[in-house]
């Protein structure tokens, strides 16, 4: 009987010892999961799809920008389209170029979306093209979409 109540006695301060370990772990880990400095968010869902509508349009292609607080994300060239964004202060209407080439007048319309936030400020912006030919001239030297 002394056995077994000596058994019990450290197999519950070895319990105590565990639990006091996680609880203290998890504090640990809360404390480190802070941010090491304060920056405004920048992340975004970028996405182009077949429709005249961003709420009806079939979604091809997709891709997630995330500019602060380092450039990442799915994009291919997520520092250029950061760097872009940037230079237009994340006004999507500049990124607009005027075309150079003159395209068909088929209608096959192409609508590309942003959404997410800009430093620290929502952002829902879209636009539709008359078909992917308007958009790549309308887009055109432009990063951001270019996925």
């Amino acid at each position: 009987m002394r056995y077994m109540l000596n058994t019990l006695g450290a197999t519950a301060s070895a319990a105590t010892l565990v639990l006091t370990g996680t609880l203290a772990a998890g504090v640990a880990h809360a404390e480190a999961a802070e941010p090491t400095s304060l920056y405004a968010p920048s992340a975004m869902v970028l996405a182009i799809g077949r429709g005249d509508a961003p709420a009806t349009a079939t979604m091809e292609r997709a891709a997630t920008l995330n500019c602060a607080p380092t450039p990442s994300g799915t994009h291919p060239a997520p520092r250029a389209a950061c760097d872009e964004l940037t230079a237009v202060n994340g006004d999507f209407d500049a990124l607009a170029s005027k075309p150079k080439h003159p395209c068909t007048r088929q209608w096959d319309p192409v609508t590309v979306t942003a959404s997410g936030v800009w430093q620290g400020k929502w952002v829902d912006w879209s636009a539709t093209y008359g078909n992917a030919c308007e958009m790549r001239e309308n887009l055109a030297g432009s990063v951001v979409f270019s996925f």
